[in-house]
């Protein structure tokens, strides 16, 4: 479950602060899910279910909720996002 070259893999800064004390361990779990196929992690400060770049990708279009990993900001289909709410930090 590979996203195609070009899927973001950092987090917009606007659903995912760098500054955040525990970015770091966020992109290694994400990045650990990506190359073990899982849809997803847990988030190692909340520990809720988060899902990867790879996985939304897979879904084959944005669904405008502010996903942390949303893949489509920057394509034709990234339009459905613009209004979904950023994530809490």
């Amino acid at each position: 479950m590979t996203s195609p070259p070009g899927v973001r893999r950092l987090p917009l800064v606007e659903r995912l602060d760098p500054g955040r004390d525990d970015y770091a361990a966020i992109l290694a779990a994400h990045d650990a899910a990506v190359h073990v196929g899982d849809p997803g992690y847990l988030d190692p400060s909340t520990g809720f279910f988060v899902f990867t770049a790879a996985e939304l990708w897979d879904r084959g279009d944005c669904c405008g909720s502010g996903c942390r990993h949303c893949p489509y900001d920057d394509g034709p289909r990234g339009a459905a996002h613009e209004h979904a709410p950023p994530l809490p930090d």
